[in-house]
């Protein structure tokens, strides 16, 4: 499959990448979304007192308005990247996504700010959501598992530094320069993808672009059980992660009165992640995409219950060590989980790649970001609520996941 689609690759326009290149590229992409996301933490309290926010926790809301248009982008971005090939879908968000950057940093009102990262949403869509289509033109099963694994590692360090990067560019220039470097990054992406990658998808494997083409393969990925199964799953698994990223900046900055040091902290749970995708390229030949994906979502469940329990000793607010211990454990969980649930979620829908990644990304973006939010909204300053999130979502996603081996073993 691999060799295959690399040959059909070539036969559009140019040699393939490199896989290092790839890799990079690609981590790059999908890194689109951390880097707006994690780069303007440190600048919400600014962001919150410039604008006088009558409720803190509605500034939670520049978080939650970026996935809101990366959700209903992805319904679009697929499908037409079926009809008209990866590359001009992903250079045409990444276009959206600087326009949403400019509206974000000229915005004279916090209404306007919601609309332009609502914008900047709809852009990430592009690269987001056909990126994973474009990989899974090239490989699939376990191969696609691995490359994704290294994707989520490169990108990992996106959010280990973003913060620290926002936080000096706050200091020195205020939160509106923030937006500058997601514009700089942007341009860098269009220009990358641009000279360098080829099309992925050959004329002949092209689906028209009409609604009746589009209800018909949305259809099919909805009737595939196994692939609904583990779509649910990735939504469930990345539920209490947009309330922890949406509540980060206050656990850190008010809670726990971390002061500049914020950045160094958010950064270090993030390479906990990285360095266990990294790894979970070799765990899979060891049990297999199902069964490390099982085993990272117990270990969730159970390591974030036992820190919940933990921390209704401290009245909620537990000391900042076993809050670093709990996050710890469970971004280890996580990073032995995406990467293996997109390819799970993906493997059934090669065929179709661009609307099947836009149903996964779709559903599991809606999932996430509406019960994330109401994770984050009734955030009250303790941060045991977070423990407590995911050892639920763990439960559920282990349930999703045994709802999608069902339906492998007796298609639903």
């Amino acid at each position: 499959m691999p060799a295959m689609a690399i040959a059909r690759n070539t036969s559009i326009r140019g040699a393939p990448l490199s896989r290092p290149e790839f890799i990079a590229l690609t981590a790059l992409l999908l890194s689109t979304v951390a880097l707006a996301t994690d780069i303007i933490l440190p600048s919400l309290p600014t962001i919150r007192d410039e604008f006088a926010l009558r409720d803190p926790n509605h500034v939670q809301f520049v978080i939650g308005s970026l996935f809101v248009g990366l959700g209903f982008g992805q319904i679009a971005a697929g499908p037409l990247s079926d009809r008209f090939g990866r590359r001009p879908i992903i250079l045409a968000g990444l276009g959206c996504y600087l326009l949403g950057s400019i509206a974000s940093a000229l915005s004279n009102s916090f209404e306007m700010l919601l609309l332009g990262r609502l914008l900047q949403g709809l852009g990430v869509a592009g690269p987001r959501v056909v990126t994973v289509a474009l990989i899974r033109d090239l490989y699939s099963g376990v191969q696609m598992a691995r490359i994704m694994s290294f994707v989520l590692a490169t990108f990992i360090l996106v959010p280990a530094i973003a913060p620290a990067i926002g936080q000096v560019i706050d200091w020195a220039a205020g939160w509106r320069a923030v937006f500058a470097t997601m514009l700089a990054t942007g341009v860098v992406s269009i220009l990358w993808l641009g000279l360098r990658q080829p099309e992925t998808l050959v004329p002949a494997r092209r689906r028209p672009c009409s609604p009746r083409a589009i209800a018909s393969g949305l259809r099919e990925v909805l009737t595939i059980r196994s692939s609904m199964g583990y779509t649910l799953a990735l939504g469930f698994s990345f539920s209490p992660f947009i309330a922890y990223l949406s509540v980060a900046q206050a656990v850190f900055q008010d809670t726990y009165e971390t002061g500049e040091l914020f950045p160094l902290y958010f950064g270090t749970l993030a390479l906990s992640f990285g360095v266990v995708s990294l790894l979970n390229t070799r765990l899979i030949a060891w049990r297999g995409l199902e069964g490390i994906s099982a085993r990272a979502s117990v270990f969730i469940s159970a390591s974030s219950a036992a820190a919940w329990i933990a921390s209704s000793a401290f009245g909620g607010i537990p000391p900042l060590w076993l809050f670093l211990c709990g996050m710890t454990a469970v971004f280890v969980g996580v990073g032995a989980l995406w990467g293996n649930l997109n390819a799970l979620a993906m493997e059934p829908l090669g065929h179709l790649a661009g609307i099947g990644a836009a149903a996964v990304s779709f559903l599991s973006s809606t999932i996430s970001v509406f019960a994330g939010s109401m994770v984050g909204q009734a955030f009250t300053g303790k941060p045991d609520i977070l423990f407590l999130a995911f050892a639920i979502f763990g439960i559920m996603t282990w349930g999703a996941m045994r709802f999608a081996r069902r339906g492998k073993e007796k298609p639903g």
